[in-house]
Protein backbone atom coordinates (compact mmCIF):
# COMPACT_ATOMS: atom_id res chain seq x y z
CA UNK A 1 0.00 0.00 0.00
CA UNK A 2 1.30 3.77 -0.74
CA UNK A 3 2.26 5.26 2.19
CA UNK A 4 -0.30 8.61 3.23
CA UNK A 5 -2.88 6.58 1.67
CA UNK A 6 -3.77 4.07 3.50
CA UNK A 7 -5.50 6.51 6.16
CA UNK A 8 -7.72 7.12 3.36
CA UNK A 9 -11.20 5.14 3.71
CA UNK A 10 -12.02 3.53 0.24
CA UNK A 11 -8.61 3.45 -0.84
CA UNK A 12 -7.60 -0.36 -1.83
CA UNK A 13 -3.81 -0.10 -1.99
CA UNK A 14 -1.85 -1.70 -4.67
CA UNK A 15 -1.00 -4.93 -6.03
CA UNK A 16 2.22 -6.02 -7.97
CA UNK A 17 1.76 -7.21 -11.34
CA UNK A 18 4.12 -7.88 -14.16
CA UNK A 19 4.97 -4.83 -16.88
CA UNK A 20 6.31 -4.98 -19.78
CA UNK A 21 9.94 -4.96 -19.35
CA UNK A 22 9.61 -7.80 -16.90
CA UNK A 23 9.62 -5.69 -13.73
CA UNK A 24 6.52 -5.18 -10.85
CA UNK A 25 4.41 -2.12 -11.13
CA UNK A 26 2.09 -0.91 -8.92
CA UNK A 27 -1.69 -1.41 -10.18
CA UNK A 28 -5.21 0.29 -8.29
CA UNK A 29 -8.75 -0.73 -8.95
CA UNK A 30 -8.57 1.30 -12.06
CA UNK A 31 -6.73 -1.09 -13.73
CA UNK A 32 -8.59 -3.84 -12.55
CA UNK A 33 -11.31 -2.24 -14.04
CA UNK A 34 -9.66 -1.65 -17.34
CA UNK A 35 -8.43 -4.68 -17.91
CA UNK A 36 -11.72 -6.41 -17.04
CA UNK A 37 -13.07 -3.69 -19.78
CA UNK A 38 -10.23 -4.68 -22.11
CA UNK A 39 -11.08 -8.24 -22.05
CA UNK A 40 -14.71 -7.73 -22.92
CA UNK A 41 -14.29 -4.60 -25.25
CA UNK A 42 -10.38 -4.78 -27.05
CA UNK A 43 -11.91 -3.02 -29.70
CA UNK A 44 -12.00 0.77 -27.76
CA UNK A 45 -9.31 2.59 -26.25
CA UNK A 46 -9.29 2.95 -22.69
CA UNK A 47 -7.22 5.23 -22.04
CA UNK A 48 -9.33 8.27 -21.19
CA UNK A 49 -10.88 6.40 -18.37
CA UNK A 50 -7.46 5.42 -16.89
CA UNK A 51 -6.86 8.91 -16.30
CA UNK A 52 -10.42 10.55 -15.60
CA UNK A 53 -11.72 7.67 -13.46
CA UNK A 54 -8.69 8.22 -11.27
CA UNK A 55 -9.80 11.89 -11.54
CA UNK A 56 -12.85 11.38 -9.98
CA UNK A 57 -11.56 8.79 -7.33
CA UNK A 58 -9.02 11.65 -6.14
CA UNK A 59 -12.54 13.99 -6.23
CA UNK A 60 -14.01 11.67 -3.83
CA UNK A 61 -11.17 11.82 -1.41
CA UNK A 62 -10.55 15.90 -1.68
CA UNK A 63 -13.50 16.39 -1.14
CA UNK A 64 -13.99 14.11 2.34
CA UNK A 65 -10.93 15.75 2.99
CA UNK A 66 -12.37 19.20 2.59
CA UNK A 67 -15.48 18.52 4.03
CA UNK A 68 -13.28 17.19 7.02
CA UNK A 69 -11.35 20.37 7.34
CA UNK A 70 -14.27 22.56 7.35
CA UNK A 71 -16.47 20.57 9.79
CA UNK A 72 -13.64 20.85 12.26
CA UNK A 73 -13.98 25.01 12.11
CA UNK A 74 -17.50 24.65 12.16
CA UNK A 75 -18.20 25.54 8.68
CA UNK A 76 -20.18 24.65 6.21
CA UNK A 77 -18.51 24.07 1.85
CA UNK A 78 -20.80 27.50 0.83
CA UNK A 79 -20.04 28.98 4.30
CA UNK A 80 -16.34 28.35 2.97
CA UNK A 81 -16.55 30.19 -0.77
CA UNK A 82 -17.84 33.15 0.60
CA UNK A 83 -15.62 33.73 3.63
CA UNK A 84 -12.38 32.39 1.57
CA UNK A 85 -12.81 34.81 -1.11
CA UNK A 86 -13.43 37.56 1.82
CA UNK A 87 -10.14 36.06 3.02
CA UNK A 88 -8.53 36.61 -0.11
CA UNK A 89 -9.45 39.78 -1.39
CA UNK A 90 -6.79 41.51 1.82
CA UNK A 91 -7.37 44.17 4.00
CA UNK A 92 -10.47 45.21 4.91
CA UNK A 93 -11.50 41.69 4.13
CA UNK A 94 -14.34 43.27 1.95
CA UNK A 95 -16.35 42.59 -1.21
CA UNK A 96 -19.57 43.46 -2.79
CA UNK A 97 -22.29 41.29 -3.26
CA UNK A 98 -21.34 41.25 -6.96
CA UNK A 99 -18.09 40.81 -6.22
CA UNK A 100 -18.62 37.13 -4.29
CA UNK A 101 -21.27 36.32 -6.98
CA UNK A 102 -18.18 36.41 -9.70
CA UNK A 103 -16.23 34.87 -7.38
CA UNK A 104 -18.60 31.78 -6.03
CA UNK A 105 -20.52 30.93 -9.18
CA UNK A 106 -23.97 31.25 -7.68
CA UNK A 107 -27.09 32.77 -8.34
CA UNK A 108 -28.01 36.46 -6.51
CA UNK A 109 -30.88 34.92 -4.83
CA UNK A 110 -28.35 32.16 -3.21
CA UNK A 111 -25.82 34.89 -2.63
CA UNK A 112 -28.47 36.91 -0.50
CA UNK A 113 -29.56 34.05 1.27
CA UNK A 114 -25.69 33.06 2.06
CA UNK A 115 -25.26 36.61 3.08
CA UNK A 116 -28.28 36.56 5.71
CA UNK A 117 -27.18 33.39 7.09
CA UNK A 118 -23.28 34.78 7.50
CA UNK A 119 -24.50 37.34 9.19
CA UNK A 120 -26.96 35.37 11.44
CA UNK A 121 -23.97 33.31 12.66
CA UNK A 122 -21.70 36.49 13.52
CA UNK A 123 -19.32 35.70 10.77
CA UNK A 124 -19.88 38.48 8.16
CA UNK A 125 -21.19 42.08 8.41
CA UNK A 126 -22.89 44.72 6.27
CA UNK A 127 -22.74 47.93 5.65
CA UNK A 128 -22.70 50.59 3.44
CA UNK A 129 -20.25 51.21 0.76
CA UNK A 130 -18.83 55.10 1.31
CA UNK A 131 -17.72 55.45 -2.20
CA UNK A 132 -21.78 54.52 -3.64
CA UNK A 133 -24.59 54.80 -0.57
CA UNK A 134 -27.01 52.47 -3.17
CA UNK A 135 -24.64 50.06 -2.72
CA UNK A 136 -23.52 47.62 0.23
CA UNK A 137 -19.90 45.81 1.39
CA UNK A 138 -20.33 42.73 3.03
CA UNK A 139 -17.15 42.54 5.53
CA UNK A 140 -15.41 39.47 7.47
CA UNK A 141 -15.86 39.40 11.29
CA UNK A 142 -13.16 38.50 13.25
CA UNK A 143 -14.56 35.05 14.34
CA UNK A 144 -15.45 34.84 10.07
CA UNK A 145 -11.92 35.78 9.85
CA UNK A 146 -10.32 33.32 12.81
CA UNK A 147 -12.51 30.47 11.29
CA UNK A 148 -11.05 30.44 7.82
CA UNK A 149 -7.64 31.03 8.75
CA UNK A 150 -7.83 27.12 10.58
CA UNK A 151 -10.16 25.82 7.96
CA UNK A 152 -7.30 26.86 5.16
CA UNK A 153 -4.63 25.40 7.69
CA UNK A 154 -6.70 22.24 7.95
CA UNK A 155 -7.15 22.23 4.78
CA UNK A 156 -3.43 22.80 3.38
CA UNK A 157 -2.70 19.81 5.92
CA UNK A 158 -5.33 17.74 4.65
CA UNK A 159 -4.51 18.15 0.74
CA UNK A 160 -0.89 17.78 1.44
CA UNK A 161 -1.38 14.37 3.06
CA UNK A 162 -3.31 13.35 -0.15
CA UNK A 163 -0.05 14.15 -2.09
CA UNK A 164 2.18 12.76 0.42
CA UNK A 165 3.31 9.90 -2.19
CA UNK A 166 4.54 12.33 -4.99
CA UNK A 167 7.40 14.32 -5.06
CA UNK A 168 7.56 17.53 -5.45
CA UNK A 169 8.61 17.49 -8.83
CA UNK A 170 5.82 15.02 -9.73
CA UNK A 171 3.76 17.57 -8.21
CA UNK A 172 4.56 20.33 -9.99
CA UNK A 173 4.21 17.99 -13.71
CA UNK A 174 0.91 16.99 -12.32
CA UNK A 175 -0.56 20.30 -11.67
CA UNK A 176 1.10 21.70 -14.95
CA UNK A 177 -0.72 18.75 -16.78
CA UNK A 178 -3.61 19.64 -14.56
CA UNK A 179 -3.89 23.20 -15.72
CA UNK A 180 -3.33 22.37 -19.48
CA UNK A 181 -6.29 20.22 -18.94
CA UNK A 182 -8.71 22.97 -17.10
CA UNK A 183 -7.80 25.82 -19.17
CA UNK A 184 -9.61 23.90 -22.14
CA UNK A 185 -12.56 24.03 -20.38
CA UNK A 186 -12.20 27.41 -18.31
CA UNK A 187 -11.91 29.66 -21.58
Amino acid sequence: MAAGWEAWPGTTGSMAAPDNGGMAKETDEVDRIVEAWIAQRPDLDFSPLEVLSRVDRLSRHLDRARRDAFRRSNLEPWEWDVLSALRRAGEPFQLSPKQLLQQTLVSSGTMTNRIDRLVDRLLVRREADPGDGRSILVILTDDGKTRVDAAITRLVDAEAMLLATLARGDRERLAGLLRKLSLGFDA
